[in-house]
């Protein structure tokens, strides 16, 4: 099949004066990831860079995502160890691996990854990661309830992440699937979450035709409601995607608006004004 749409987007936000998050992007390969790093300046960085640059170099040859999460922890730990960043980074990673019309999704934290499928009625968002947190721990075993997660204030704790030193190694979780017609996968980092709940992604997911116009509105949105954090967002396209003309038309016309039906409707009134005032020129 030839490579998937995809588009992403990475922005260190309106409060932090660097970014910790950064991406990988290889359609050609079937690869996207996100990774978000923890521990200030020379560290989060440095962590998330050595995600980034560990799983790009182990995954083609062996296709083995899970495995190359592993490799990546072990050489955030490594390098700390000889004094490359700092003591105690640390990075999430969210990874989505696609191969013809199946699909991995593996993580570590609480960067996620969503599922989208476009439906007569607009749309439905699934959530496919569980937050490696404090708050999921709390909320699964029933000592919260779900409408308190967002307002917890131990919300961004998390439980394990890339270069954690603990006693126990890193659990890598993993889902998969088989991609079906008109869905996106979005991979992001909690500088997206943290900003937008799940009822305004799936509120703009449903109003964006392709994966560009939904990456853009998802990063414009979560910073004009904040823009606390580093964020990062990928929308990748299931190799099964088909265009109709509302597609295609959404993609040729300038935008003016930024609404599909309010901008067709005014290049309907310039056409019909354009040709009326033709007719009436030659008569």
């Amino acid at each position: 099949m030839p490579p998937l749409q995809s588009y992403s987007l990475t922005n260190k936000g309106l409060v932090r004066d660097n970014n910790e998050d950064c991406f990988l992007s290889r359609p050609d390969q079937g690869f996207w990831m996100v990774a978000d790093g923890m521990g200030g300046h020379d560290a989060g960085e440095v962590a998330s860079d050595i995600v980034k640059r560990t799983i790009d170099e182990k995954l083609p040859g062996s296709r083995d995502l899970e495995s190359a999460i592993h490799s990546a922890h072990k050489a955030v730990l490594k390098a700390a160890s000889r004094g490359e960043g700092a003591n105690g980074m640390g990075s999430t990673v969210v990874a989505l691996l696609s191969d013809d019309t199946d699909y991995q999704v593996s993580w570590v934290g609480d960067s996620r990854a969503y599922l989208w499928s476009e439906e007569g009625d607009g749309g439905r968002l699934e959530q496919l990661t569980t937050d490696h947190s404090y708050v999921q721990m709390l909320l699964a075993s029933g000592a919260i309830q779900a409408e308190e997660v967002d307002d917890h204030p131990d919300k961004n704790v998390i439980t394990q992440c890339i270069g954690s030193s603990g006693p126990d190694p890193i659990k890598v979780d993993t889902v998969r699937g088989n991609w079906e017609q008109q869905q996106w996968i979005v991979l992001c980092s909690d500088g997206l979450t943290d900003e937008l709940d799940n009822s305004a992604i799936a509120q703009i997911l449903c109003h964006a035709s392709t994966p560009r116009e939904a990456t853009q509105k998802l990063m414009q949105q979560a910073l004009t409601s904040g823009g606390r954090d580093n964020i990062t967002v990928q929308v990748i396209e299931s190799p099964l995607f088909r265009r109709n003309l509302l597609h295609r038309l959404n993609e040729w016309l300038p935008r003016v608006t930024g609404r599909l039906w309010l901008d067709l409707t005014l290049y309907g009134l310039a056409l019909v004004s354009t040709l009326m005032i033709g007719y009436w020129t030659i008569t």
